[in-house]
């Protein structure tokens, strides 16, 4: 059986300039791959997120999260929350994961955490 490499979410957005913007100064990912009509590629330290303009497919939606699993989630969240707001976090979880959510401007759901007690702690 062949092996799967990687999955990259693609997802609906009415203003591609928009998205792109908000993804390259708010969470600091780089447009990448072929440039592309009414599609683009964001990726940062090896993870990607795709963006269509398809028309035929009316407003952005989606039932999903976006889950990032990133090294330091309190400083990702230190970096950007003078940018956007939190749906929730940063906080402990049962689960044994720290984490916050925030929207980006099509309204997507963005989850990111870390396991609790792999943060670097405070001198």
């Amino acid at each position: 059986m062949p092996k799967f490499r990687k999955l990259v979410p693609m997802l609906q957005t009415k203003d591609m300039d928009r998205t792109v913007a908000w993804y390259e100064a708010v969470l600091g990912f780089e447009r990448t791959g072929p440039k592309a009509d009414g599609w683009c590629c964001l990726s940062r330290d090896g993870v990607s997120i795709m963006f269509m303009n398809n028309a035929h497919l009316g407003e952005p939606c989606a039932t999903a999260t976006q889950y990032f699993t990133v090294d330091d989630v309190d400083a990702l969240w230190d970096g950007i929350k003078g940018s956007c707001q939190a749906e929730w976090g940063p906080e402990n979880f049962s689960y044994g994961l720290r984490e916050f959510a925030i929207k980006d401007p099509n309204g997507y759901l963005l989850s990111f955490g870390s396991p609790i007690g792999t943060q670097p702690q405070p001198n």
